[in-house]
């Protein structure tokens, strides 16, 4: 049986942050040992293939250049919530527990030189553990699993963040997705991720809005891809413009442009944990509007 974490372990979370009074709202055990802040942005980040973690290309450098504009503002992030394509669990949500989360090189056929690359960022486990209590599945309403030894950070997390943060100083959790529930569900358990945005989290979606690596044709341009790739990441893009947020959960209504977009939808969902940690009344703000191999496309967004 799990060791229940008690309060006043989740005071300790973070070393070294000192805690300010705050109302009895907040005073969540998730909370405890992160600071008030300003409301972190949220973003939703294209990661596409591995290989643009170390390739010099516009894509790489949109996320270095994004990094040093989240470093200058006032509060910088006390830690990073990720919730990336590439962890999926079955029947259950699950966050990374471990105090050094491993580098996971969860993909083949690439060059030494991309797995050689690490990303030692710290986990935050007893945050980790306070948070799963808080948060609750859409599913039952039941608390979030802890997994302290299996997983790690996956490539969907590290490859845009060690751009961004290469210092790796800055604390990591990552999310699991349930694969076995509804885009919904994905969308409300976001929802719950609203709060966290006021105590320094920043939250980061990582996956693509149409991913299709069937149809992948390599050498294609930025702006080059297919009709159908087209329609669907321009819907996304009109809902998301206009706050339609919670109309994204309803993308498989889409049919055949959904279908040809998503073989399937794992790459799709962190959108929707993005999207609902975001308010509809914030303005979003897209980079790296393009495509990827033709199939792939690599929009991205900041909300906040």
């Amino acid at each position: 049986m799990q060791r229940r974490t008690s309060l006043a372990a989740a005071l300790t979370g973070l070393a070294g942050l000192s805690l300010a009074p705050f109302s009895l709202a907040l005073a969540a055990p998730m909370l405890q040992s992160l600071k008030p802040s300003t409301r972190m942005p949220v973003l939703f980040v294209g990661h596409g293939s591995p290989m643009n973690a170390i390739e010099d290309n516009h894509w790489r450098r949109s996320w270095q250049s994004l990094g040093v504009e989240l470093l200058k503002r006032s509060e910088r992030p006390q830690m990073i919530l990720c919730i990336s394509a590439h962890w999926l669990t079955r029947g259950s949500w699950q966050l990374t527990g471990m105090a050094q989360p491993r580098t996971i090189h969860d993909f083949g056929g690439f060059p030494q030189a991309l797995f050689d690359q690490q990303y030692p960022a710290p986990g935050a486990p007893e945050v980790a553990k306070a948070l799963s209590k808080e948060l609750r599945s859409p599913a039952n309403g039941g608390a979030l699993g802890i997994d302290e030894r299996e997983w790690g950070l996956d490539h969907g997390t590290w490859s845009a963040l060690k751009p961004m943060f290469p210092l790796a100083d800055i604390p990591v959790v990552q999310l699991s997705m349930d694969y076995d529930r509804a885009p919904q569900d994905h969308y409300l358990l976001g929802q719950q991720l609203q709060k966290l945005r006021e105590r320094g989290v920043l939250i980061v979606g990582s996956g693509n809005i149409v991913h299709n690596l069937r149809v992948t044709r390599r050498g294609a341009g930025q702006n080059e891809t297919y009709d159908w790739a087209a329609e669907f990441d321009t819907v996304v893009q009109d809902q998301i413009k206009k706050g339609q947020l919670d109309a994204l959960a309803n993308f498989q209504k889409l049919g055949q442009v959904a279908r040809m977009s998503h073989p399937t939808h794992e790459h799709y969902l962190p959108l929707l944990y993005a999207a609902g940690a975001a308010l509809a009344s914030e303005m979003p703000r897209f980079f790296n509007t393009g495509f990827q191999s033709a199939s792939i496309s690599m929009r991205s967004v900041v909300w906040g």
